[in-house]
C-alpha cells in the first residue's frame, strides 16, 4: 500500500459534562491539538448546541479533526485524519486530556491505495467499481 495518511478514530467516556459543553474549551483544545500535532489550520468551525453538545471541525492543510460531544453521557467522537506530515496521535492527546476522558478507544486506519492496481480491482474490500 501507498500510505497517503493516517485516520485515528477516538471514542472517550467518563469525561466531564460541563467540559464537553465548553465549545470555548474544544476550541482551544483543538488548537493546542493542531499545534501538538504539527499541522496546519485552514479554518475552524465551533458549534453549541442547545440545551447540550458541542460539535467541532477543523479543516487543516494535512486533512481534518472532527469532535461530537453528548455531555449528559460523558462521552465524545472524535476524528483525527492526517494526511502527509504531521502527528495526529499528539493531537489526540491534547484533546483526551483537556477533556478528561478516563476511558478510550483509538482505532488506528493507514489511509492510502494499493500499490498495483490490478490487487485493487481484485480486492473483496472494492464493493462499487465504476459507480458514477
Amino acid at each position: 500500500m501507498k500510505k497517503l495518511g493516517t485516520h485515528l478514530i477516538l471514542e472517550a467516556w467518563q469525561a466531564p459534562a460541563d467540559l464537553l459543553n465548553d465549545a470555548e474549551r474544544i476550541r482551544q483544545a483543538l488548537m493546542d491539538g493542531i499545534a501538538a500535532g504539527e499541522a496546519t489550520l485552514i479554518d475552524m468551525c465551533v458549534h453549541q448546541f442547545s440545551p447540550h453538545g458541542v460539535t467541532a471541525t477543523a479543516t487543516l492543510a494535512e486533512s481534518h479533526i472532527a469532535i461530537h460531544t453528548w455531555p449528559e453521557h460523558g462521552y465524545f467522537a472524535a476524528d483525527f485524519f492526517f494526511c502527509g506530515r504531521g502527528k495526529p496521535i499528539e493531537a489526540m492527546k491534547i484533546l483526551q486530556t483537556a477533556l478528561q476522558a478516563k476511558q478510550i478507544k483509538v482505532q488506528e486506519i493507514e489511509r492510502g491505495f494499493p500499490i498495483s492496481p490490478s490487487r485493487m480491482q481484485h480486492s473483496e474490500e472494492v464493493v462499487l467499481q465504476g459507480v458514477a
